[in-house]
């Protein structure tokens, strides 16, 4: 083969190779391509759902602790429709605002305020629970129920069923039948009438609502407190002393048993405590799980004093802060309105008060504003409604300061 044939044949061997690394070179580039891609979106969709974690742990936290939220989300919280329509409302008497209003679901209508004023706004309406839920009352032990009626019943089974032994041929003997007593306890209308002058309500730094709820609380839980211990029963409710009491040797129904000191107007001087654990075991035993003694503070001065034979005092503080202090190892609730050690007084009260004692009420407050009755004063007429009444008279007993 000549030289000139060799050099043809070179020329056409790379030639033919030419078009080989081309698509070796172009299938790599295609390649690392589809790499850079696949990296990229593997980069992307980490970096999302990162984010998608993060909100999702945002809004966790957010729903499980309202008082962490951000101090913007706070302020808008506060500025609530219903808040702004009622501050609003109390400041100038635009109801406008009130009455385009939803609440749960439901639109308010003008006919809350023919029945006497409009609901108070939900921040309004809490102050005024948790303070009346604080007040040393008979509500802090007392079975409290939410009714939407003007009255509660409660049905009552004080007797026995009976029973009988039986056996495999005789026939079974009837028993006795139980006896169901209906107790009705009516709501009635509590009040309050604050008042504040215009040029006060104008003043945009004054805390309206604070306020108002400050002082129709103070005045309903006062109220509320007496009525429960002493009430008559005649447009307010009906307390745990004015119904009839009996020495407990001869309790009957409808009565509340009370156990003796044997010392007119005061403690038996040699043995003070007897009385007191005469009253416990007064109680059923059914009742004494959930027993509390209820007095005032110039009782509870003289019976923390006591002490046993060996010496060791029958009361006992909280063991920690806010829990209340004990007396043979029962609750103490310090209720203000219970009467003082006297000759022929009841100052002490010992019993299951969740069982013996029930609170009905509506749940709403509804405030009136009125301008014109006491100018330059805007008067403000707030009303709630509830009752009381004892529901199970075997469930409390009373320490009587008598010789019998």
């Amino acid at each position: 083969m000549s030289k000139t044939e060799t050099k043809a044949l070179g020329q056409s061997a790379a030639t033919d190779a030419t078009p080989a690394a081309e698509v070796k070179t172009a299938l790599a580039g295609f390649m690392s391509d589809i790499n850079a891609f696949h990296d990229d979106i593997s980069t992307k969709l980490q970096q999302q759902e990162e984010r998608l974690t993060m909100l999702d742990r945002k809004t966790n936290f957010t729903s499980k602790s309202p008082a962490a939220r951000p101090h913007l989300a706070a302020a808008a919280d506060l500025e609530a429709p219903h808040q702004k329509a009622f501050e609003a409302y109390l400041r100038s008497g635009d109801d406008d605002g009130l009455r385009g209003l939803e609440l749960d679901g439901k639109a308010m209508s003008t006919a809350v305020a023919g029945d006497g004023g409009y609901l108070v706004d939900p921040q309004t309406a809490d102050t005024i629970q948790s303070v009346l839920k604080s007040t040393a009352s008979l509500r802090a032990v007392a079975n409290v129920v939410n009714v939407e009626a003007t009255s509660y019943d409660v049905l009552i089974d004080h007797s026995d069923v009976g029973s009988g032994w039986a056996t495999e041929t005789d026939p079974s003997v009837e028993t006795g039948t139980p006896s169901i007593e209906r107790i009705t306890i009516p709501l009635h209308e509590l009040s309050a009438l604050p008042k504040a002058s215009q040029r006060l309500l104008d003043d945009s730094a004054f805390e309206i609502e604070t306020w108002l709820a400050g002082r129709i609380a103070d005045k309903f839980a006062r109220a509320e407190a007496g009525a429960f211990i002493s009430g008559d029963g005649i447009d307010k409710p009906k307390g745990i002393l004015a119904h009839p009491s009996v020495d407990n040797d001869i309790w009957t129904w409808g009565n509340i048993g009370y156990i003796v000191t044997g010392t007119s107007g005061d403690f038996d001087a040699s043995n003070p405590a007897d009385a007191i654990i005469d009253l416990v075991y007064a109680l059923d035993a059914e009742y004494r799980a959930g027993a509390k003694f209820v007095m005032n503070s110039k009782t509870a001065g003289a019976v923390r004093k006591m002490k046993d034979m060996d010496g060791r005092f029958l009361w006992s503080d909280g063991l920690a802060a806010g829990e209340p202090a004990r007396l043979l190892g029962y609750p103490v609730l310090i209720a203000e309105d219970m009467p003082d050690i006297g000759t022929d007084t009841t100052p002490v009260a010992f019993g299951d008060f969740g069982a013996g004692y029930t609170i009905a009420e509506r749940p709403d407050t509804r405030i009136l504003r009125d301008p014109f009755s006491a100018k330059p004063h805007v008067l403000f007429y707030a009303t709630k409604r509830v009752g009381g009444d004892v529901s199970d008279f075997a469930a409390i007993k009373l320490l009587k300061f008598s010789v019998s």
